[in-house]
């Protein structure tokens, strides 16, 4: 099958004929051919967006919701398919994949509903006979660009915002994962979409990507992937003025106290650290414990994670899928490496798994190291893999001060039945989201996501603030006293 563009409501090939293979990563098998468009596509989807939103700003905004809630029982009409196709191409295991459709189904609806808000504010003039309030704007054509490890769910942390705002959009997905991108064209198009509204252009980050970033009628750039890249797309983006909002890489700790109950910490952290094989922003890579409990937490941990299972993510009974790729594997494996070089223990797994019948996917067995260091580079670095490091703590205070020494502020948990430690720890703990008692994964879409530090630039996706992203505030004043009047000036009192 070769995916082809979606472009002003009809399906476009690229205008050079040069694709790629789309992958599963558990088998190796090729399920699609995807197009490696040009600058020029990009060109022709943002005349098509910028000439689409000039009417769908006009539209009202609870007209604009009606076609969300169509997408959103779309999704949820389709919803095994969409997770069935969502594993394939990606891996995670299928329990997650429909984890995530859900997610795109709640915001989808969430989203919807903003259609009847879309708050402003009215606030007394200091004049007499005049009315002041605000409003939301739409900005116009938004770019998305969006990574490969939820290729549904954080499009439409993207999306359905933007449209509900009465902006049109240019969505360019993962090539590694376009399949999502291409079952979301086909729910615009049976929705109905005005054409234009949506579009999507396949293509590399350095060809597609950077002509967004670079292309005059985008006015926002949204995009979530490496700290890296995102930088990039920053200096670009404020090179010529626009709105960046940037989700980028973590580094996430769940911290356990000797209060802990360490039956429920050892579940979050399997989860945490192992769901979708440790592929998350937002995946547990570090440990910080007590020494009081560190070596029974760490028994508990070695003999949980040597009961999971490791296969293709559409057998009901895996619970850890392959990585992406062969330089996924790669990237994982150099840090085992590192690891032992700079004296940490490594507890459990650390390996390739190359044999039968893991030998035609990218599996890496779950890994567990102890004896780390905070400074030590695995204890600092996104590895973005199925690797855990446990790191020794002496008291709370400690364990805060760890956390927060990296560069990045995405998640943190912390396990402790002490109220106090509760509520000092939601208020040191340097991150975007904070978790009591359970892991550093499971964001619910009506609350802000997003980080501090190398994690973000201060926007965030999902619930009402995704709205500032692709939403400009306007001030409006109403003078009805048929005189020049002057603020600040003919005000005295």
């Amino acid at each position: 099958m070769k995916l082809a563009n979606y472009v002003n409501g009809k399906w476009q090939e690229s205008s050079v004929a040069e694709y790629t293979a789309v992958l599963n990563p558990a088998n190796g098998e090729e399920l699609a051919q995807v197009p490696l468009s040009t600058e020029r596509d990009v060109d022709i989807a943002v005349k098509a967006a910028k000439a689409a939103q000039k009417k769908w700003a006009k539209v009202p905004a609870p007209k604009r919701a009606d076609y969300l809630f169509e997408i959103g029982r779309l999704m949820k009409q389709k919803k095994e398919q969409l997770a069935q196709v969502l594993t394939k191409e990606m891996g995670k295991v299928i329990e997650e994949a429909r984890g995530e459709v859900q997610e795109g189904i709640d915001m989808a609806y969430y989203m919807a509903g903003e259609g009847r808000r879309l708050f402003g504010e009215t606030t007394p003039s200091e004049l007499a006979d005049k009315f002041a309030m605000s409003v939301r704007s739409p900005i116009g054509v938004v770019g998305l660009i969006t990574p490969w490890n939820f290729p549904v769910a954080i499009a439409t942390w993207k999306s359905f915002p933007a449209i509900v705002a009465g902006n049109t959009f240019l969505w360019k997905p993962a090539t590694e994962t376009p399949m999502m991108a291409n079952e979301m064209a086909q729910i615009f198009h049976e929705a109905k979409l005005p054409d234009g509204v949506a579009n999507i252009v396949f293509g590399s980050g350095s060809e597609v990507g950077t002509a967004m970033v670079e292309h005059r009628d985008i006015s926002v750039i949204s995009f979530t992937g490496s700290t890296e890249t995102g930088r990039k797309v920053a200096e670009a983006g404020g090179r010529n003025l626009k709105k960046v909002s940037l989700e980028m890489g973590g580094k996430n700790a769940v911290i356990v106290m000797e209060d802990a109950n360490l039956e429920l910490a050892v579940e979050g952290i399997l989860w945490s650290a192992f769901g979708t094989a440790g592929q998350r922003c937002t995946a547990c890579s570090r440990v910080i414990v007590h020494k009081d409990v560190k070596e029974e937490l760490q028994n508990r941990l070695i003999d949980k994670i040597k009961t999971l299972t490791i296969g293709d993510g559409l057998d009901e009974s895996v619970k850890v899928g392959p990585v992406i790729n062969q330089k996924a594997i790669e990237k994982i494996h150099s840090y085992i490496g590192i690891g032992q070089e700079e004296g940490a223990t490594l507890l459990v797994g650390g390996n390739i798994l190359t044999y039968a019948p893991y030998n035609k996917g990218n599996y890496y067995a779950p890994t567990l190291f102890t004896d780390v260091a905070p400074d030590m580079r695995i204890a600092q670095e996104e590895i973005f893999g199925p690797v855990v490091s446990i790191i020794e703590v002496a008291d709370f205070e400690e364990a805060i001060e760890v956390n927060n020494n990296v560069i990045y502020g995405l998640s943190s948990s912390i396990y402790t039945t002490d109220v106090n430690r509760v509520f000092k720890a939601q208020r040191d703990l340097d991150t975007g989201i904070v978790y009591i008692n359970a892991g550093t994964t499971g964001a619910e879409i009506h609350l802000p996501f997003g980080g501090t530090k190398g994690t973000g630039n201060g926007h965030r996706d999902s619930g009402v603030a995704a709205l500032d992203v692709f939403t400009e505030w306007k001030s409006i004043y109403v003078d009805y006293s048929g005189k020049l009047q002057r603020a600040q000036i003919d005000n005295e009192i």
